[in-house]
């Protein structure tokens, strides 16, 4: 049996150094990657095709929203050059710009301000945020209007984002942090009056079907936002909305939750009150 534990792991340390030598996935966290390769390796027949199994799951819960390849640092001396010059209107261009390369963002941007204002108006006074597999959505915080004081921390599986996000937080002089971490394993701790959960309940459901209520237990947060595309990233509809608020009844339906459904032109969004 030793044997046999001592040869999965080798196994998976070949999948995991394998997928971290192509480009499009060096800079995942390692966590998710032994996670979905563990899987892949019991399903497929030998280590080549687990390989290509795993790369193509990164690519349906991770790679598909980026349209093209990030330029962290491009965007980085944008974001400077707009701080320096004051011009809150130039900075937030510039936001929306680089959110355009992330297609959840991507197709909240003609909605940003009326989605914030019908969000918050339902909402106390928010000092704490956490943002669970959060993509770029850290920088429609200029949209968000809050407080000085407000403490925001991000997560998500990509290491060159995360340091892109600490530096955008850092320049915005937002309080908190961005870290990797594969929530589906391992669902932050820290305790929040608010959390973001924005897009992802579908691709946590890819990589473990409990997942999503999983997530949802766990973020200790009083109001939860939660949300589900209207259309897949090739803009179709194909009864997206139907889907998944049948798929979010069936997650909710056993809890003493508080409910409030909101609808927008891009995104089905429900307001979680534990």
């Amino acid at each position: 049996m030793k044997g046999d534990e001592s040869d999965k792991k080798k196994q998976l340390d070949q999948v995991v150094n394998a997928v971290l030598k192509s480009p499009k996935y060096r800079n995942v966290c390692d966590d998710l990657i032994k996670n979905i390769g563990a899987q892949e390796l019991s399903k497929q027949k030998n280590i080549k095709a687990a390989i290509k199994s795993t790369k193509n799951k990164l690519h349906q819960i991770a790679g598909a929203y980026f349209p093209k390849k990030p330029d962290y640092c491009l965007w980085l001396n944008k974001l400077r050059a707009a701080k320096k010059s004051r011009s809150e209107e130039l900075f937030r261009k510039v936001c929306a710009d680089i959110m355009l390369y992330h297609y959840s963002t991507r197709e909240r941007l003609n909605i940003l301000d009326e989605f914030y204002a019908r969000i918050f108006s339902l909402l106390p006074a928010i000092n704490s945020i956490v943002d669970v597999a959060c993509g770029f959505h850290p920088l429609s915080i200029p949209w968000m209007h809050l407080p000085q004081r407000v403490r925001y921390y991000a997560y998500d599986v990509y290491k060159d984002m995360i340091r892109f996000l600490n530096e955008f937080m850092a320049l915005n002089e937002v309080q908190g942090c961005a870290e990797v971490m594969d929530v589906v394993q391992k669902t932050p701790e820290i305790s929040t009056e608010l959390a973001f959960v924005l897009n992802t309940i579908p691709c946590f459901e890819q990589i473990e079907k409990s997942a999503g209520l999983k997530v949802l237990e766990s973020i200790n947060s009083n109001f939860l936002v939660v949300s589900f595309p209207a259309h897949t990233l090739g803009g179709r509809e194909k009864d997206m909305r139907r889907h998944y608020e049948a798929r979010f009844g069936e997650l909710t339906e056993k809890k003493n939750w508080i409910i409030q459904r909101l609808e927008f032109k891009t995104e089905l969004v429900f307001l979680i009150t534990k």
